[in-house]
């Protein structure tokens, strides 16, 4: 079959790819299916109905000998994938920071996956190395960010912080890029510092990073699960004596289970002190500064040395795009760059090329579709939806409040809400049994999906809005439905 000989029913050629009258085709069938599951996804149960391994009995052992026409695998979107989701994009997905994707970005993910640029260098692609300089500087206006914040995009928080972290190592003059860690008795023992209610990625950080978990030491947190800066400088001060050597603090800005903001501006003086690295964990909140009025929760990141925030959080980006913010981007490339023969160009002297700052070679054209989400929102447009779930997680802390049967367990700052069931007459030893119950009740309902923490040792149920498909309704919905599943409860139904 020749390259241009069109394909039956969508089938795959013998030779070349898909022809163009099918790629339109089925690409129109798509974005219909895509439009489709938008308007029903309500109708869908939140959480995924199946039991384990059910999904892969359906499927077959091996892949398809001969190609299989593309109306067959659409068809098995409905009838074996769509079941099988748990569904982050419904409006009622409060569990874990919820997220969504939104329709600039789907467009931009489709135009990346076309493009399939590898990032590598400027030459392998400029569009991609030259327009991640430009969004990732946008975002850091919208920010309120000091123009001393070089932005540079990874795939997760995770990466992005466990990167910053290498780049504070490489500023200790150690020579650990060169001869490692291991069996070194000229080299001291490093620490990190970060609070109880840092995200578990920074201990993965400073596991991978070969500082072992005992370089990393957890400091308390104050009543508002904020890092307490007095033990964090007893606690400095305890391993400089203990022959430690301090170079990191990792203060968080909307922590996982609570949304709490750590005392960046009072953390600053000790870790200058000390000459450590700042690095602040802003992954979920640090896209809510794009609002004006709420741009104070980065307070004294100005002195602080790196910052990660993710779009893919609350900036309605399909996952994943996690920029790191960083002032000293010369420590960052002395810790990765590594240009072996095959890869130097003419002009790489004059440009920056991504691979030079982290463990990838190869990198996704992930800014193209922040750039979209940028463009078609703007900052007002993305600022007035951060807002309003800003507004309804506000609203549901009221009904907390004004109820007997219920109570918040910690702070509202932005769009988390930790609370739980307190009704009277139930044993303080039962409340967890109680609020675990209530918990599965709901999200085994399919109306709606809510996670859980523990604060003060006690089980917390979490209830965090940032769909951009979340309206009041739903937020009301799921109130009647916790208060559905207590009444259940308390009357003893099953």
């Amino acid at each position: 079959m020749s390259h241009s000989t069109p394909a039956k029913s969508g089938i795959a050629p013998d030779l070349g790819d898909m022809n163009k009258e099918d790629f339109r085709r089925f690409g129109h069938e798509f974005v219909d299916w895509i439009a489709d599951y938008f308007e029903r996804i309500e109708d869908l149960p939140v959480l995924a109905a199946i039991e384990p391994g059910s999904l892969k009995a359906q499927l077959p052992d091996a892949a398809p000998q001969h190609g299989e026409p593309m109306d067959r695998i659409l068809a098995d979107l409905d009838r074996l994938i769509v079941p099988a989701l748990t569904h982050w994009s419904h409006p009622s997905f409060f569990a874990y920071f919820a997220t969504s994707t939104s329709a600039p970005g789907i467009f931009g993910e489709l135009l990346a996956a076309a493009f399939d640029n590898k990032a590598m260098l400027w030459r392998t692609s400029p569009a991609s190395t030259e327009l991640e300089e430009v969004t990732l500087d946008w975002l850091r206006q919208m920010m309120g960010l000091d123009p001393g914040m070089i932005g540079i995009i990874y795939d997760t928080a995770s990466v992005s912080s466990m990167h910053a972290i290498a780049a504070a190592r490489e500023g200790v003059e150690q020579r650990i890029r060169e001869e490692g860690m291991s069996g070194r008795p000229d080299l001291p023992l490093l620490r990190v510092y970060t609070s109880e209610q840092s995200h578990s990625s920074i201990e993965k950080a400073v596991i991978t990073l070969g500082l072992g978990q005992r370089g990393l030491r957890k400091i308390p947190t104050d009543k508002d699960f904020r890092m307490d800066v007095k033990a964090l400088a007893q606690a400095i001060e305890e391993d400089k004596r203990d022959g430690y050597l301090p170079f990191c603090i990792v203060a968080t800005v909307g922590t996982t289970s609570t949304s709490s903001i750590d005392p960046v501006k009072e953390i600053i003086p000790i870790g200058e002190e000390h000459a450590m690295w700042l690095h602040v964990d802003a992954a979920y909140a640090g896209s809510a500064a794009v609002v004006p009025e709420l741009q104070h929760i980065l307070a004294g990141c100005e002195r602080a040395d790196s910052l990660v925030v993710n779009p893919h959080k609350w900036l309605f980006t399909p996952f994943d795009l996690s920029v790191l913010y960083c002032r000293h981007m010369d420590l960052l490339r002395r810790a990765f760059s590594l240009v072996p023969e095959y890869l130097r160009t003419p002009e790489q002297e004059k440009v920056r090329s991504g691979s030079d700052y982290g463990i990838q070679l190869g990198r996704r054209f992930r800014a193209l579709k922040l750039w979209m989400v940028m463009r078609y929102f703007g900052r007002d447009g993305l600022a007035a939806r951060i807002r309003e779930h800003c507004r309804l997680a506000r609203v549901f802390a009221s009904w907390i409040d004004e109820s007997s049967d219920w109570e918040l367990l910690a702070p509202v700052p932005l769009g988390l809400v930790c609370f739980r069931a307190h009704p009277e007459g139930v044993d303080a030893a039962d409340l967890d049994v109680l609020n675990e119950s209530i918990m599965h009740g709901v999200n085994a309902s399919g109306r709606a999906l809510l996670s859980h923490t523990r604060l003060n040792d006690k089980l917390t149920l979490r209830l965090s809005i940032g769909n951009i498909r979340t309206t009041e309704k739903h937020v009301r919905q799921v109130w009647e439905l916790l208060n559905e599943q207590l009444r259940s409860l308390k009357k003893g139904d099953t």
